[in-house]
């Protein structure tokens, strides 16, 4: 029997004879463990075996096995979906430059009056460029912190108004999350931004559309180190290495021309989403330690617009 009466693993050889519904749904859920189901209430203790008419696990319909797997296989992709940074299952997003020679430094949750001027100076001192998504009401605070990051030649992208996870929010309450940051913006530089991060990097099927609606592209990265974790910064130096060694291998490809659009997003924070004025040194630090080393191999550091844009040719 494929389920004994004492329950137990099923097993593949369990499975001869079997119409293939019950090994397709046991397969899609990884392993199922045989259930003894008792009516409630009284209706009796007979249990209830799983399977299909035409093999031995005939004693109900087959659908108890294969709606559930169905279930759990369904709510994978969406988990997918939704987290995934390079997923594009709820709508495109960016997950990499137009060539492995440019490097996209982002930086989330500011502005922050603490840190987000002292990173200003630091991207100037190596002539690099960055694009920062922000809270809206952080930029309300901070108007002319924003100002100031756009007038030195940085992009500026929506980050939501309150950093919520928009996976559980209405349609709705996305438009309003995104809406206020975008305004925000707007009102601070008189310019509205054309790139999106959500925060955490989740999606539902309408957030992206909304993004899309209020002009914007969504970003997500390919590396996001854990800045925010409160660790050395000699970890988070080692976090970032990742960055230093796929460009080492660009510039030893003995003449091979780079492929197109294989270039990093890096995710950093500026700024902490709960508070103002948080301290965010050891991001500072950790960037101070790669910017030169990762300009001596070639590395050109660009904003979002050029990194997205058509590669000469």
């Amino acid at each position: 029997m494929a389920f004994p009466n004492g329950g137990g693993s099923l097993e593949p050889q369990s499975w001869r004879g079997c119409c293939g519904v019950c090994a397709r749904a046991a397969q899609s859920i990884g392993s199922i463990t045989a259930l003894r189901i008792y009516g409630a209430a009284g209706l009796g203790r007979r249990p209830l075996q799983l399977g299909c008419a035409a093999c031995d696990n005939s004693g109900v319909n087959p659908f108890l096995i294969s709606v559930p797997a169905a279930v759990l296989a369904t709510g994978g992709v969406a988990a997918y979906g939704a987290a995934f940074p390079r997923a594009q299952l709820f709508g495109p997003t960016i997950c990499r430059t137009n060539s492995p020679r440019k490097l996209a430094i982002t930086v989330d949750d500011g502005p922050n009056p603490a840190m987000t001027p002292k990173l200003l100076d630091l991207l100037d001192r190596y002539q690099a460029k960055a694009t920062f998504f922000l809270i809206g009401r952080f930029v309300r605070e901070c108007p002319d912190l924003v100002k100031e990051t756009a007038a030195r030649g940085h992009a500026l992208g929506n980050h939501t108004e309150s950093h919520r996870n928009l996976t559980w929010l209405s349609p709705s309450q996305v438009v309003v999350e995104l809406r206020l940051c975008h305004h925000a913006i707007v009102n601070a530089t008189g310019a509205p931004p054309k790139w999106f991060r959500p925060p955490y990097g989740f999606r539902n099927p309408w957030v992206i559309p909304t993004a899309h609606s209020l002009g914007c592209k969504t970003v997500m990265w390919t590396l996001i180190p854990g800045d925010w974790l409160e660790r050395p910064v000699e970890w988070l130096i080692r976090r970032m290495q990742p960055i230093a060694t796929r460009a080492e291998r660009v510039a030893n490809g003995g003449g091979k021309p780079p492929a197109l659009g294989t270039g990093d997003i890096l995710c950093l924070h500026d700024g902490y989403h709960r508070e103002l004025n948080y301290d965010r040194t050891r991001t500072l630090a950790a960037l101070e330690h790669w910017l030169p080393r990762w300009r001596d191999l070639g590395l050109q550091f660009v904003t979002m617009d050029q990194a997205a844009s058509a590669p000469a040719a």
